[in-house]
């Protein structure tokens, strides 16, 4: 079986590419969570709950949130 790398193990640039998706993956569920509790139960599709769980899914979840949860109200 393979040895896992170790943190220590990894390059420089491969350091800065988890911890540079690491941001961006917190960024894009603290988006979509604060979007969540702002906006009212009748701008979400489906359940509130069920997005809030689903904004812990790496990437894809707050992401699906963002493009397919909310329901877009003209200005």
């Amino acid at each position: 079986m393979a040895q896992k790398k170790r943190w220590n193990d990894l390059s420089v640039v491969a350091r800065w590419r988890i911890a540079i998706l690491g941001i961006m993956q917190l960024a894009l569920q603290f988006v979509a969570l604060r979007d969540l509790i702002k906006r009212p139960a009748s701008g979400i599709r489906g359940a509130k709950g069920a997005w809030a769980a689903a904004s812990f899914v790496n990437f894809l979840g707050p992401i699906a949130y963002l493009t397919l949860g909310r329901i877009r109200t003209k200005k």
